[in-house]
């Protein structure tokens, strides 16, 4: 058995304060991309920064993109978000359809959630005193010492009408009321 899960991050995920409530704001900061000008594992990377970087950078306003040349190394994007997280991806040999995917998808999350090691499978910032929800959480306490089988707890549950139901009766009776107004004068002349 691995212990290498003792070293990730962990807590409680937690979304972004006021995502999807009133405007969207992107949680990617910053972007720093670093490449090689002459490694063959960089050709994806440079072909992205010669077709593409100008439209990312124009559609993506909100993100800085830095771009960093180092020499004999393997290109690398860094991400990094409003709570403070970076995330790392190695890029060697990837085509540039592949890094343009990452960097959409890198713009698209709001941080490196899934290497989270969860602390609890639940979590509440506000938690009840009262103890977790059950189907008799509300229940009257004489129901205890109640002995099955009962009539009483077994009988169907009376509804009263709705409201719909209400106007519907009322809406027939007040036709019944004319017709039988109009019935009357309709005899007094027959007589």
């Amino acid at each position: 058995m691995s212990n290498k899960h003792l070293f990730q991050k962990f807590g409680f995920l937690r979304a972004p304060f006021g995502i999807g409530v009133g405007r969207y704001v992107c949680q990617l900061q910053r972007i720093t991309i670093k490449f090689c000008k002459s490694h063959g594992g960089s050709r994806g990377m440079r072909s992205f920064l010669e077709h593409d970087l100008i439209d990312y950078a124009k559609h993506n306003p909100g993100v800085v993109v830095y771009v960093k040349p180092r020499r004999h190394r393997s290109p690398i994007i860094k991400a990094e978000y409003l709570n403070g997280e970076t995330h790392w991806i190695c890029v060697a040999d990837y085509s540039r359809q592949d890094i343009i995917q990452w960097m959409e998808l890198l713009k698209n999350q709001y941080h490196n959630g899934p290497d989270y090691r969860l602390l609890k499978l639940w979590h509440t910032d506000f938690p009840s005193i009262q103890g977790p929800w059950t189907p008799f959480t509300f229940k009257d306490p004489s129901l205890n010492q109640v002995k099955f089988p009962d009539k009483k707890i077994g009988e169907a549950i009376k509804l009263r009408p709705t409201a719909t139901e209400k106007l519907i009766k009322l809406f027939e009776e007040q036709q019944e009321a004319e017709k039988l107004s109009e019935e009357i004068p309709v005899q007094k002349s027959v007589n």
